[in-house]
């Protein structure tokens, strides 16, 4: 019975196109290839993501591009950076912009080709894609000494 469960579960995530979520793939943090960082803390990676540190070390502007909901990266991201649920992630964001904290709030993107496009023309901006899908010239952080093909990588599903 158990067996038949995993297939169901499995056939209706490659048929939504989770496959990613079916193979436990790593979630890379990718930045605009001029940011002066390669490698951050999960600590650190936190702040970038809740806003709290919204400058990078040469004092250029943060921009924060956040997949759309239903992308298994964003799960990943909300579940192990943000450590919240989407519905909590949106009450974060909103009461940051009421009360004056950011500019504004992430931009959102719709694909990772999209994520990937505006990161490299957007000086100092940060984003997350499956890392299946990292290509030549994108700049991906080391989290606490490791990229996303090493078994300590703390962001896979």
């Amino acid at each position: 019975m158990t067996s038949c469960v995993v297939r169901v579960w499995l056939a209706i995530c490659l048929s939504l196109g989770l496959s990613a979520w079916a193979n436990g793939e790593a979630v890379a943090i990718v930045v605009h290839p001029s940011t002066n960082v390669t490698e951050v803390t999960m600590e650190k990676l936190r702040r970038i993501f809740l806003a709290d540190q919204q400058f990078w070390p040469d004092n250029s502007r943060i921009t924060l591009l956040v997949k759309a909901p239903g992308a298994f990266e964003r799960a990943v991201v909300l579940d192990q950076i943000y450590q919240m649920d989407e519905s909590r992630f949106r009450r974060y964001w909103i009461a940051k912009m009421f009360r004056s904290e950011v500019p504004s709030g992430p931009k959102i993107v719709f694909s990772s080709n999209m994520a990937l496009e505006l990161m490299m023309a957007i000086p100092g901006s940060i984003t997350f894609i499956n890392a299946a899908e990292v290509t030549d010239g994108v700049k991906v952080l080391r989290i606490d000494g490791a990229l996303p093909g090493d078994e300590q990588y703390p962001l896979r599903n």
